[in-house]
């Protein structure tokens, strides 16, 4: 049987995504017809504002265009990570911190990392990228000239997640003809082979559809309750289970730092992601090592204000991944698939890698789905394999012993194979692109070099050559000069929005 009906059950930035990657893959299909279906009735989730680059190639897929993100979403530029305080304060600091940014420590693609291991009073390692200077001083990734997507430093977007679901939602449905239903759905049908056959809604009606994407969230309404796809637990990896969220208001003329703010605190981080009109901040913590009361004490000391009245939105987090993210005619997406804490900004990049991998993948025939299934639920899982183990990475190298929570991540919790046999090689040999055998490693070599490293990683240095040390050193004076000169020709973070929203403004008159 051909599948020809599609429902999306659940909106947000997750249905949306795979709305729009199936409706570019399968638009060439004349009988297919995708429905996303989300009920007033139940929440967005909504509190991840941070991408990545890859959210620009998606953005162009879809032909959603650059300008229409920052004008209608409240966007920003992020051109990375900003560590601050993950490492013992008596013998870094109170102010320590490093750069996880979006470009290579590869100065002209050359490895400069075993130079900088012989010398590492010539710098911070994330100041092997420039935008470690850029970001400091708040510029700008682009020049008013620069064209669509691109910058002199790569770059990726905050945002407000509701805006980005409607634009998302809005493209969808002109572009690609997806149809768009309000319908709470109170049952869900299968037939004697355990496939999903209908949908039983509140208004009465039963619908039947080929195939289904689950995107309702926590809930899991299809892949879990229908199907009753276990969720594979990995809190014992990552300790971190809750989250305060706050959006604080911001004046327009605050400048705007280019990068998620990331400080520790004594059982957990704080995220802090600068829009155009208001900061996103969240208080993530550890209940096993922090009360409730104690969590909103610290957030008021970090804000500046007490938060005891304030309209704190508490978000518990279920980290782990089901078993199958695709089991018979239904694949899970979002936080129906899985969630780890938003460390490096993965909720969207996993839900956009998913959603693309299903629609390049997608059957044609339902005869087509257990050879298909069975090599994306393969991908999948080590997908977030990976995922935890880079999240978990920031946690356990750290050298603060300040707290409980500090102590159990850095010397009890146990990593995986195949994390714990990496970080045994690498102090013995720096991290090489060829460590990361598989293309469905989202992190590699670059984004490990700028944690590692930043959070003063031991690894033994290598040998090093005459030729080696002076080719080094002169790409990375280089490198520092230019990151000077295009920090003075390039405008303030601000600044550059606000020339946009200028120039659009006289565009439309």
């Amino acid at each position: 049987m051909k599948i020809k009906r599609i429902a999306i059950v659940g909106g947000g930035t997750a249905g949306w995504l795979a709305a729009n990657h199936l409706g570019v893959e399968l638009s060439r299909d004349p009988e297919i017809d995708i429905t996303l279906i989300e009920s007033k009735d139940i929440p967005v989730i909504g509190v991840g504002e941070g991408t990545v680059p890859q959210i620009k190639a998606t953005l162009k897929k879809f032909g959603i265009s650059e300008v229409d993100l920052l004008a209608s979403c409240d966007a920003t530029f992020k051109q990375g990570i900003k560590f601050a305080n993950w490492m013992d304060t008596k013998k870094y600091g109170a102010n320590h911190f490093y750069y996880h940014p979006f470009s290579s420590p590869h100065p002209s693609g050359f490895d400069v990392t075993n130079y900088w291991l012989h010398n590492k009073s010539v710098c911070d390692y994330s100041q092997l990228s420039e935008i470690h200077t850029l970001a400091e001083l708040n510029c700008s990734p682009k020049q008013i000239a620069s064209p669509p997507f691109m910058g002199v430093v790569d770059y990726a977007y905050h945002f407000n997640a509701a805006k980005f679901s409607d634009l998302l939602a809005r493209n969808a449905r002109e572009k690609f003809s997806v149809k768009h239903r309000s319908e709470t759905i109170i049952a869900v049908e299968r037939e004697a082979s355990g496939d999903i056959i209908a949908l039983r809604f509140a208004s009465g009606i039963t619908e039947a559809f080929d195939f289904y994407i689950d995107c309702t969230g926590f809930a899991a309404l299809l892949i879990g309750e229908a199907l009753d796809v276990p969720f594979l637990n990995k809190s014992n990896h990552i300790l971190t289970d809750t989250a305060l969220a706050l959006q604080e208001p911001t004046s327009e003329h605050e400048e705007l730092f280019p990068y998620t703010l990331a400080t520790a605190h004594q059982a957990g981080w704080i995220w802090d992601i600068p829009l155009t009109t208001r900061r996103g901040i969240g208080f993530v913590y550890s209940s096993a090592f922090m009360s409730e009361d104690e969590a909103v004490q610290e957030f008021s000391t970090y804000v500046g204000r007490d938060l005891q009245q304030a309209n704190l939105r508490r978000v518990p987090m279920k980290i782990g991944y089901r078993e199958r993210f695709w089991e018979r005619n239904c694949v899970a997406l979002g936080l129906a698939q899985g969630f780890v804490e938003p460390l490096e900004a993965t909720s969207i990049l996993v839900t956009d890698f998913c959603a693309q991998l299903l629609a390049r993948s997608f059957p044609q025939y339902k005869d087509d789905i257990p050879q298909l299934s069975e090599y994306c639920n393969q991908v999948v899982s080590y997908t977030w394999e990976r995922v935890m183990d880079f999240v978990q990475l920031h946690y356990c190298i750290s050298d603060r012993r300040d707290s409980d929570f500090w102590i159990e991540n850095t010397e009890k919790t146990p990593l995986s194979p195949i994390l714990q046999e990496r970080l045994a090689r690498w102090k013995i040999a720096a991290p090489k692109r060829n460590d990361f055998f598989s293309t469905f490693d989202i992190f590699g070599v670059e984004n490990y070099l700028f944690v590692l490293y930043g959070m003063h990683y031991p690894t033994r240095p290598g040998r090093l050559g005459q030729l080696e040390a002076e080719r080094s050193a002169a790409l990375i004076r280089e490198l520092q000069q230019k990151a000077t000169s295009n920090a003075r020709n390039l405008l303030s973070h601000r600044t550059w929005l606000v020339e946009l929203k200028k120039a659009m403004a006289s565009q439309s008159r």
